[in-house]
Protein backbone atom coordinates (compact mmCIF):
# COMPACT_ATOMS: atom_id res chain seq x y z
CA UNK A 1 0.00 0.00 0.00
CA UNK A 2 1.02 3.59 -0.54
CA UNK A 3 -0.64 6.69 0.88
CA UNK A 4 -0.49 10.22 -0.50
CA UNK A 5 -1.17 12.99 2.03
CA UNK A 6 -1.89 16.41 0.53
CA UNK A 7 -0.43 19.01 2.88
CA UNK A 8 -2.18 22.17 3.97
CA UNK A 9 0.39 24.91 4.52
CA UNK A 10 1.05 28.64 4.38
CA UNK A 11 4.24 28.37 2.33
CA UNK A 12 6.42 28.32 5.43
CA UNK A 13 4.87 25.84 7.85
CA UNK A 14 2.35 23.03 7.77
CA UNK A 15 -1.12 24.00 8.95
CA UNK A 16 -2.73 22.18 11.90
CA UNK A 17 -4.38 19.02 10.65
CA UNK A 18 -1.72 17.86 8.21
CA UNK A 19 0.34 16.01 10.81
CA UNK A 20 -2.85 14.48 12.25
CA UNK A 21 -3.66 13.26 8.76
CA UNK A 22 -0.22 11.63 8.62
CA UNK A 23 -1.12 9.75 11.81
CA UNK A 24 -4.28 8.48 10.10
CA UNK A 25 -2.15 7.45 7.12
CA UNK A 26 0.18 5.51 9.43
CA UNK A 27 -2.80 3.59 10.82
CA UNK A 28 -3.78 2.62 7.28
CA UNK A 29 -0.28 1.29 6.69
CA UNK A 30 2.21 1.37 3.85
CA UNK A 31 4.56 4.07 2.62
CA UNK A 32 3.51 7.66 3.25
CA UNK A 33 4.26 10.46 0.80
CA UNK A 34 3.38 14.10 1.45
CA UNK A 35 2.55 16.35 -1.48
CA UNK A 36 3.33 20.03 -0.92
CA UNK A 37 1.84 22.09 -3.74
CA UNK A 38 1.95 25.87 -3.80
CA UNK A 39 4.05 28.86 -4.76
CA UNK A 40 7.34 29.61 -3.00
CA UNK A 41 6.68 26.79 -0.55
CA UNK A 42 10.08 25.10 -0.22
CA UNK A 43 10.12 25.83 3.52
CA UNK A 44 6.82 24.00 3.96
CA UNK A 45 8.29 21.01 2.12
CA UNK A 46 11.24 20.96 4.50
CA UNK A 47 8.82 21.05 7.44
CA UNK A 48 6.91 18.14 5.91
CA UNK A 49 10.16 16.17 5.57
CA UNK A 50 10.57 16.27 9.35
CA UNK A 51 7.19 14.69 10.11
CA UNK A 52 7.55 11.27 11.73
CA UNK A 53 6.64 8.35 9.50
CA UNK A 54 6.92 10.12 6.14
CA UNK A 55 8.94 8.29 3.49
CA UNK A 56 9.08 11.01 0.84
CA UNK A 57 7.96 14.58 0.16
CA UNK A 58 6.94 15.76 -3.30
CA UNK A 59 7.29 19.50 -3.93
CA UNK A 60 5.26 21.08 -6.74
CA UNK A 61 6.10 24.78 -6.80
CA UNK A 62 4.47 27.01 -9.41
CA UNK A 63 2.55 30.31 -9.41
CA UNK A 64 -0.74 28.67 -10.45
CA UNK A 65 -0.74 26.51 -7.31
CA UNK A 66 -0.94 29.58 -5.06
CA UNK A 67 -4.14 29.51 -3.04
CA UNK A 68 -4.60 25.76 -3.62
CA UNK A 69 -7.30 26.21 -6.24
CA UNK A 70 -9.36 23.07 -6.69
CA UNK A 71 -8.97 22.95 -10.47
CA UNK A 72 -5.16 23.08 -10.60
CA UNK A 73 -4.56 20.95 -7.50
CA UNK A 74 -6.87 18.25 -8.87
CA UNK A 75 -5.10 18.25 -12.23
CA UNK A 76 -1.76 17.84 -10.45
CA UNK A 77 -2.92 15.03 -8.18
CA UNK A 78 -4.43 13.11 -11.10
CA UNK A 79 -1.00 12.89 -12.76
CA UNK A 80 0.30 10.77 -9.84
CA UNK A 81 -2.89 9.28 -8.35
CA UNK A 82 -2.33 5.89 -9.99
CA UNK A 83 0.77 5.35 -7.86
CA UNK A 84 -1.24 5.34 -4.61
CA UNK A 85 -3.87 3.20 -2.94
CA UNK A 86 -5.07 6.04 -0.71
CA UNK A 87 -5.22 9.83 -1.09
CA UNK A 88 -5.75 11.76 2.16
CA UNK A 89 -6.21 15.39 3.12
CA UNK A 90 -7.43 17.22 6.26
CA UNK A 91 -11.21 17.65 6.46
CA UNK A 92 -10.79 21.43 6.64
CA UNK A 93 -11.90 24.06 4.17
CA UNK A 94 -8.66 23.28 2.34
CA UNK A 95 -9.39 19.60 1.84
CA UNK A 96 -13.11 20.05 1.28
CA UNK A 97 -12.31 22.39 -1.59
CA UNK A 98 -10.66 19.88 -3.93
CA UNK A 99 -11.00 16.33 -2.56
CA UNK A 100 -14.55 15.80 -3.95
CA UNK A 101 -13.26 16.94 -7.34
CA UNK A 102 -10.41 14.42 -7.15
CA UNK A 103 -12.81 11.63 -6.17
CA UNK A 104 -15.20 12.48 -9.00
CA UNK A 105 -12.35 12.62 -11.52
CA UNK A 106 -11.18 9.17 -10.39
CA UNK A 107 -14.78 7.88 -10.45
CA UNK A 108 -14.61 6.77 -6.81
CA UNK A 109 -16.65 7.63 -3.74
CA UNK A 110 -15.04 9.92 -1.19
CA UNK A 111 -15.00 8.81 2.44
CA UNK A 112 -15.42 12.05 4.39
CA UNK A 113 -14.37 13.27 7.81
CA UNK A 114 -13.05 10.01 9.25
CA UNK A 115 -12.26 9.93 12.97
CA UNK A 116 -10.82 6.41 13.19
CA UNK A 117 -9.19 3.77 10.98
CA UNK A 118 -10.35 0.16 11.38
CA UNK A 119 -8.31 -1.25 8.50
CA UNK A 120 -6.93 -0.16 5.16
CA UNK A 121 -10.42 -0.19 3.62
CA UNK A 122 -12.66 0.46 6.64
CA UNK A 123 -13.11 3.74 8.46
CA UNK A 124 -15.27 5.33 11.16
CA UNK A 125 -16.92 8.69 10.58
CA UNK A 126 -19.48 10.75 12.53
CA UNK A 127 -23.00 11.17 11.19
CA UNK A 128 -26.09 13.05 12.43
CA UNK A 129 -23.92 15.88 13.80
CA UNK A 130 -21.78 13.43 15.73
CA UNK A 131 -24.66 11.68 17.50
CA UNK A 132 -23.88 8.39 15.75
CA UNK A 133 -20.76 6.82 14.27
CA UNK A 134 -20.84 5.01 10.94
CA UNK A 135 -18.35 2.32 9.98
CA UNK A 136 -17.74 2.62 6.24
CA UNK A 137 -15.98 0.07 4.03
CA UNK A 138 -14.70 1.10 0.61
CA UNK A 139 -13.95 -1.27 -2.26
CA UNK A 140 -12.72 1.48 -4.58
CA UNK A 141 -9.33 0.92 -6.19
CA UNK A 142 -8.12 4.29 -4.86
CA UNK A 143 -9.57 5.48 -1.59
CA UNK A 144 -10.07 9.24 -1.36
CA UNK A 145 -10.40 10.19 2.30
CA UNK A 146 -10.67 13.39 4.33
CA UNK A 147 -9.53 13.22 7.95
CA UNK A 148 -11.03 14.87 11.01
CA UNK A 149 -7.89 16.12 12.74
CA UNK A 150 -9.35 15.91 16.24
CA UNK A 151 -9.68 12.13 15.87
CA UNK A 152 -5.93 11.58 15.55
CA UNK A 153 -2.82 12.65 17.43
CA UNK A 154 -0.18 14.91 15.93
CA UNK A 155 2.45 12.75 14.20
CA UNK A 156 5.19 14.96 15.60
CA UNK A 157 8.63 15.79 14.24
CA UNK A 158 11.40 13.23 14.03
CA UNK A 159 11.65 12.27 10.39
CA UNK A 160 14.18 13.08 7.70
CA UNK A 161 12.44 12.25 4.44
CA UNK A 162 13.95 13.30 1.11
CA UNK A 163 12.29 16.12 -0.81
CA UNK A 164 11.78 15.52 -4.53
CA UNK A 165 10.64 18.09 -7.05
CA UNK A 166 7.45 17.19 -8.91
CA UNK A 167 7.01 18.76 -12.32
CA UNK A 168 4.18 21.26 -12.28
CA UNK A 169 1.26 20.52 -14.53
CA UNK A 170 -0.22 23.15 -16.84
CA UNK A 171 -2.44 25.92 -15.55
CA UNK A 172 -6.03 24.87 -16.33
CA UNK A 173 -7.04 28.52 -16.56
CA UNK A 174 -10.38 27.75 -14.93
CA UNK A 175 -9.76 29.91 -11.87
CA UNK A 176 -7.25 32.49 -10.73
CA UNK A 177 -6.05 33.23 -7.21
CA UNK A 178 -5.98 37.01 -6.71
CA UNK A 179 -5.08 37.13 -3.02
CA UNK A 180 -6.52 36.77 0.44
CA UNK A 181 -7.17 38.89 3.50
CA UNK A 182 -6.30 37.07 6.69
CA UNK A 183 -7.32 38.22 10.14
CA UNK A 184 -4.29 38.73 12.36
CA UNK A 185 -4.23 37.93 16.04
CA UNK A 186 -1.68 37.39 18.76
CA UNK A 187 -3.86 34.61 20.11
CA UNK A 188 -3.48 30.96 19.04
CA UNK A 189 -5.30 29.74 15.94
CA UNK A 190 -8.56 28.02 16.90
CA UNK A 191 -7.81 24.55 15.57
CA UNK A 192 -4.37 24.49 17.20
CA UNK A 193 -5.20 26.11 20.57
CA UNK A 194 -4.83 24.20 23.84
CA UNK A 195 -7.49 26.40 25.46
CA UNK A 196 -10.52 28.01 23.81
CA UNK A 197 -12.97 30.51 25.28
CA UNK A 198 -16.16 30.66 23.20
CA UNK A 199 -19.18 32.93 23.37
CA UNK A 200 -22.71 32.49 22.12
CA UNK A 201 -25.83 34.53 21.54
CA UNK A 202 -25.97 35.15 25.27
CA UNK A 203 -23.07 37.59 24.91
CA UNK A 204 -25.62 40.09 23.61
CA UNK A 205 -23.26 42.04 21.34
CA UNK A 206 -19.84 42.05 19.76
CA UNK A 207 -18.74 44.69 22.27
CA UNK A 208 -19.32 42.22 25.09
CA UNK A 209 -16.85 39.77 23.54
CA UNK A 210 -14.18 41.98 25.14
CA UNK A 211 -15.05 40.16 28.37
CA UNK A 212 -14.04 36.87 26.76
CA UNK A 213 -10.93 38.39 25.20
CA UNK A 214 -9.77 39.55 28.62
CA UNK A 215 -10.30 36.05 30.01
CA UNK A 216 -8.56 34.48 27.01
CA UNK A 217 -5.56 36.75 27.47
CA UNK A 218 -5.16 35.51 31.04
CA UNK A 219 -5.28 31.89 29.88
CA UNK A 220 -3.29 32.23 26.66
CA UNK A 221 -6.41 30.99 24.89
CA UNK A 222 -8.06 31.39 21.50
CA UNK A 223 -11.48 33.01 21.23
CA UNK A 224 -14.30 31.19 19.45
CA UNK A 225 -18.02 31.61 18.97
CA UNK A 226 -21.19 29.72 18.20
CA UNK A 227 -22.93 30.05 14.86
CA UNK A 228 -25.67 32.10 16.55
CA UNK A 229 -23.10 34.67 17.66
CA UNK A 230 -21.53 34.79 14.20
CA UNK A 231 -24.89 35.06 12.43
CA UNK A 232 -25.83 37.88 14.79
CA UNK A 233 -22.77 39.78 13.61
CA UNK A 234 -21.03 39.77 17.00
CA UNK A 235 -17.75 38.35 15.64
CA UNK A 236 -16.25 37.36 12.25
CA UNK A 237 -16.97 34.02 10.60
CA UNK A 238 -13.49 32.65 11.32
CA UNK A 239 -14.41 32.52 15.04
CA UNK A 240 -17.12 29.93 14.41
CA UNK A 241 -16.88 26.55 16.13
CA UNK A 242 -19.29 23.83 15.09
CA UNK A 243 -20.38 21.47 12.37
CA UNK A 244 -20.46 24.33 9.85
CA UNK A 245 -17.42 26.03 11.37
CA UNK A 246 -14.19 24.70 12.83
CA UNK A 247 -13.93 21.32 14.55
CA UNK A 248 -11.82 21.66 17.70
CA UNK A 249 -10.67 19.42 20.54
CA UNK A 250 -8.58 21.53 22.93
CA UNK A 251 -7.48 20.49 26.39
CA UNK A 252 -9.91 23.04 27.85
CA UNK A 253 -13.04 24.51 26.25
CA UNK A 254 -14.94 27.24 28.09
CA UNK A 255 -18.43 27.85 26.68
CA UNK A 256 -19.95 31.16 27.78
CA UNK A 257 -23.54 32.08 26.98
CA UNK A 258 -23.81 29.13 24.59
CA UNK A 259 -27.02 27.11 24.83
CA UNK A 260 -25.54 24.07 23.14
CA UNK A 261 -27.24 23.62 19.77
CA UNK A 262 -26.47 20.25 18.21
CA UNK A 263 -24.35 21.72 15.42
CA UNK A 264 -22.14 23.51 17.96
CA UNK A 265 -21.72 20.42 20.13
CA UNK A 266 -20.62 18.47 17.04
CA UNK A 267 -17.65 20.82 16.71
CA UNK A 268 -16.34 20.81 20.28
CA UNK A 269 -17.61 17.87 22.32
CA UNK A 270 -14.32 15.98 21.87
CA UNK A 271 -12.58 18.62 24.01
CA UNK A 272 -10.73 17.05 26.95
CA UNK A 273 -12.40 19.26 29.59
CA UNK A 274 -15.51 21.38 28.98
CA UNK A 275 -16.64 24.20 31.27
CA UNK A 276 -19.99 25.88 30.63
CA UNK A 277 -21.33 29.14 32.03
CA UNK A 278 -25.02 29.83 31.39
CA UNK A 279 -27.85 31.33 33.41
CA UNK A 280 -30.31 28.75 32.04
CA UNK A 281 -30.09 25.57 34.19
CA UNK A 282 -31.73 23.59 31.35
CA UNK A 283 -29.20 24.59 28.69
CA UNK A 284 -28.21 21.54 26.56
CA UNK A 285 -24.52 22.50 26.86
CA UNK A 286 -24.58 21.20 30.44
CA UNK A 287 -25.17 17.65 29.16
CA UNK A 288 -21.64 17.51 27.71
CA UNK A 289 -19.90 19.78 30.22
CA UNK A 290 -17.50 18.39 32.83
CA UNK A 291 -18.02 21.47 35.01
CA UNK A 292 -20.78 24.05 34.81
CA UNK A 293 -21.89 27.23 36.48
CA UNK A 294 -25.48 28.47 36.44
CA UNK A 295 -24.82 32.20 36.64
CA UNK A 296 -25.14 35.45 34.74
CA UNK A 297 -22.06 35.52 32.49
CA UNK A 298 -21.68 39.29 32.98
CA UNK A 299 -21.06 38.58 36.65
CA UNK A 300 -19.18 35.29 36.39
CA UNK A 301 -16.68 36.08 33.62
CA UNK A 302 -15.24 39.30 35.14
CA UNK A 303 -14.93 37.53 38.51
CA UNK A 304 -13.12 34.60 36.90
CA UNK A 305 -10.80 36.93 35.00
CA UNK A 306 -10.02 38.84 38.19
CA UNK A 307 -9.33 35.61 40.07
CA UNK A 308 -6.78 34.63 37.40
CA UNK A 309 -4.97 37.98 37.58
Amino acid sequence: MSVLVIAEHDGKQLKPGTTNTVTAAAKIGGDITILVAGHQCADAAQAAAKVTGVRKVLLADAPHYAGAGAENITALVLTIAGQYTHILAPATGFGKNFMPRIAASLDVQQVSDISAVVSDDTFVRPIYAGNAMATVQSSDRIKVVTVRATGFDDAGAGGSAPVENLAAGPDTGLAKFNGQELSKSDRPELTAARIIVSGGRGMGSGENFKLLEALADKLGAAVGASRAAVDSGFVPNDYQVGQTGKIVAPELYIAVGISGAIQHLAGMKDSKVIIAINKDPEAPIFAVADYWLVEDLFKAVPELTQALA
